[in-house]
């Protein structure tokens, strides 16, 4: 009865105030109440009662409360009903005279909660000392969920004084972890929107409990068959998570609550929308860090559920997207970013993953600012808020006040005056105050980074990503198109080199159109080299393309994730059988062939001798290095920044790795994450580096580094620190220090 007349009351031509002085009306009348009150959480921490029967009229918009204070402030805080048949005397109780509720005594007041956070506190009081049953408390609940889609709209903007706002829509500030440098400013698209429930209130709740019982057969039977699909077979991360969907799924008690929800008279989706909004709101409240990660497994598996009953197989199209838009999302792989309008995206925030994740690489590749480890952000924003990313500090600003947005629209200015800065050095040779020549190249793997080349005066491109084109395509590329493309990177690089990354495909790098086996740890699996000598063809056709597109050209060719020699030296018979088919079929050949070794794995510190005689340069990849030596998965927040890359143990290996090169008089590249950070570069510099490949927005604060340098000293005092091996010296503070005596900017 209730919920008809809320949803007659919500569809009457109606001003705000009115609608809302009707409602609270309706639930005082329905609940034998005789006060009925709605206080709606504001940007400032304030609770502000908004309507009201019972109590004093002028206390309407004048009453606050700050969150945690008096029984409503409890409420809020603790997001839990609280029920009283004497509430002046609970410890709690904040008298406010103007409100005249010193007489009533019974007390039921329940949260208003949406995405888990409060919106505000829905009362019913009575004179009579009395205990609310539980069917009132779950009406109650259910008003609630219907209030806070109320509250949730624009319609609700007219009753909020000038100068302030809802708690739902205030500025938040997250404080991630930076993976690019950068500023940009935009709107939010949510990677996977949750769905919106329009249809709150049953018209006939025994046809929409069938509807939540088929929904809940047809969800649990997806989950099943993707529990007995081949793929996961075994103990995995991924059958991990399915299994705990199906535990959720199953479970008794969260179906009663979704069942009980109905018959209080939701709809089916309504119903899903409550009880994972009461859910989320304890989970978001529990210190136990194993309870907070199951809130994304509920999250998860509501989404789901939502999509099952409206019928929602998927978000929004990626392919329409505002101007300046800016990614959202708990995770997401390198290919899900590159299916995204690369002209329109700006910037990408995750929950999770760290700085060398592949999707970070490929963010950093397009040029796109990004920010990781953004706790909670999700379920806190909507497509479509205003929001700013700080990828210099890490920093992500969701609904910026004017203020704050005015002030990175004139960092972005400073930035631009930088970039001009940088530009103006392009054309500068890259060489420190003593003389040591260094050069810097790009990481790319689009060819649409290339042109950058004569913006930042760059040498060459270290780094060519080749695995970025067959994570676009919908399909394998043929060997005309691969062919195309190394040719077209060629002509845009003209006589300066470019560097081609054989596939590094598989582990986290999944092609749509492949089918792969799960693995348990994909870095450390079935990947790159190890996956394109189990499949010739693969690798025959991505070697014979190369081949083609040199066209009479200089090539050089790295070979990725070689654990040991007899991988490369398999690798290079691959090679010269495609020479020699090409030879025999009077193609031309490329002028000169270089085949180099990309160092990654640890056990090759082991083979140098054995490697380097063979290889014509060698390329250290120190994301997988670093994160082999350490035993720490670097998509892994929690153990991503715990080993410093350039600690001593990490520091010790690299020079390994540049002194055999200098012995076999062979070029060596560092073209990991680590030579486009300053201070990281410089510590590669000092132990004999002199050839690094990063990002393109690096190049111009590498240069700007090197050119205001004296290496020499900086040498001679790492290399002592790394052979002395010294108790409680910190390459990083050893290298501030030199920093800060010449004064680098860094």
């Amino acid at each position: 009865m209730l919920l008809r007349q809320l949803r007659e009351t919500m569809a009457e031509q109606l001003a705000s105030q009115a609608r809302l002085d009707k409602i609270v009306g309706l639930i005082a009348d329905n609940m034998h109440a005789d006060v009925c009150s709605f206080y709606v959480l504001r940007d400032d921490g304030a609770l502000e009662l908004f309507a009201s029967k019972g109590l004093a009229a002028e206390s309407v918009h004048m009453t606050t409360l700050r969150l945690g204070e008096g029984l409503v402030g409890q409420i809020a805080a603790d997001a839990e009903p609280l029920n009283l048949d004497d509430a002046t005397s609970h410890p709690s109780f904040a008298y406010r005279p103007e409100t005249g509720e010193e007489r009533y005594n019974a007390f039921l007041g329940v949260p208003v909660l949406r995405a888990g956070q409060t919106l505000g506190v829905l009362v019913v009081q009575n004179v009579e000392r009395r205990h609310y049953g539980e069917d009132e408390i779950e009406a109650m609940l259910t008003t609630a969920t219907i209030l806070a889609e109320m509250v949730a709209t624009s319609d609700f903007d007219n009753l909020i004084k000038p100068g302030s706002d809802i708690d739902l829509r205030r500025p938040r500030m997250f404080t991630g972890v930076s993976f690019t440098d950068g500023i940009a400013l935009g709107k939010v698209v949510l990677h996977d929107p949750r769905v919106v429930v329009t249809n709150f209130i049953a018209d006939d709740t025994d046809a929409e409990k069938l509807r939540l019982e088929t929904a809940l057969e047809k969800m649990r039977m997806s989950i099943d068959v993707m529990l007995d699909h081949g793929d996961m077979a075994g103990p995995t991360d991924h059958r991990e998570i399915l299994e705990t969907y199906r535990m959720f799924a199953n479970d008794r008690g969260w179906v009663h609550r979704l069942t009980e929800a109905i018959e209080n008279g939701l709809s089916a989706e309504a119903a899903v929308e409550r009880v994972q909004n009461d859910t989320r709101a304890r989970m978001l409240r529990q210190t136990d860090p194993y309870i907070r990660d199951r809130l994304h497994d509920l999250d998860d598996l509501a989404n789901r559920l939502l999509r099952v009953l409206t019928g929602d197989g998927h978000a929004l199209s990626r392919k329409v997207l505002p101007d300046n838009a800016i990614l959202v999302a708990r995770n997401m792989g390198p290919a899900e970013l590159l299916e995204y309008d690369r002209t329109k995206l700006r910037g990408i925030v995750l929950e999770e993953g760290g700085s060398t994740a592949h999707v970070a690489i490929v963010a950093r590749s397009l040029g796109m600012v990004a920010v990781g480890q953004a706790q909670s952000i999700v379920s806190m924003c909507e497509t479509g808020d205003d929001i700013i990313l700080d990828g210099t500090a890490g920093i992500v600003h969701l609904r910026p006040t004017p203020d704050i947005e005015q002030a990175y629209v004139d960092k972005v200015k400073v930035s631009a005056k930088r970039r001009a800065h940088y530009a103006a050095l392009k054309d500068k040779p890259s060489i420190t105050r003593d003389g040591v020549a260094i050069a810097l190249l790009h990481n790319s793997g689009l060819v649409a980074d290339l042109p950058m080349l004569d913006d930042t005066g760059a040498v060459g491109v270290g780094l060519f990503r080749t695995e970025l084109q067959f994570m676009i395509a919908s399909k394998l590329p043929k060997l005309s198109e691969q062919a195309e493309l190394y040719a077209e990177a060629m002509a845009i690089a003209g006589d300066r080199p470019v560097v081609f990354r054989l596939l590094d495909i598989g582990g986290d790098k999944v092609l749509p159109y492949q089918r792969s086996m799960t693995e348990e740890n994909p870095a450390m699996g079935f990947r790159s080299i190890r996956l394109g000598l189990e499949r010739p063809g693969l690798l025959r056709t991505q070697i014979r393309a190369l081949l083609l597109a040199a066209n009479g050209r200089p090539l050089k060719i790295l070979v990725p994730m070689v654990t040991e020699t007899f991988e490369f030296v398999r690798t290079r018979l691959v090679v010269d059988k495609e020479v020699d088919r090409l030879r025999r079929a009077g193609a031309p050949l490329p002028s000169r062939l270089e085949l180099g070794v990309m160092v990654e794995v640890p056990s090759l510190l082991f083979e140098l001798d054995q490697l380097l005689p063979l290889a014509d340069f060698v390329s250290i990849g120190s994301n997988d290095l670093v994160q082999f030596l350490t035993a720490s998965d670097r998509a892994n927040p929690r153990v991503a920044k715990v080993y410093d890359p350039i600690g001593m143990p990490r520091l010790r290996a690299i020079r390994l790795v540049v002194d055999a090169a200098r012995r076999y008089n062979i070029p060596i590249t560092m073209c990991g994450e680590l030579a486009g950070k300053p201070l990281e570069a410089l510590a590669l510099m000092a132990i004999g580096m002199t050839r690094l490949s990063m990002g393109p927005a690096s190049i111009g604060p590498i240069k700007e580094l090197i050119l205001n340098l004296d290496l020499e000293p900086i040498r001679q005092s790492v290399n002592a620190a790394l052979s002395d091996g010294a108790d409680g010296i910190s390459i990083r503070q050893l290298l501030q220090e030199w920093i800060d005596k010449q004064k680098l900017p860094v």
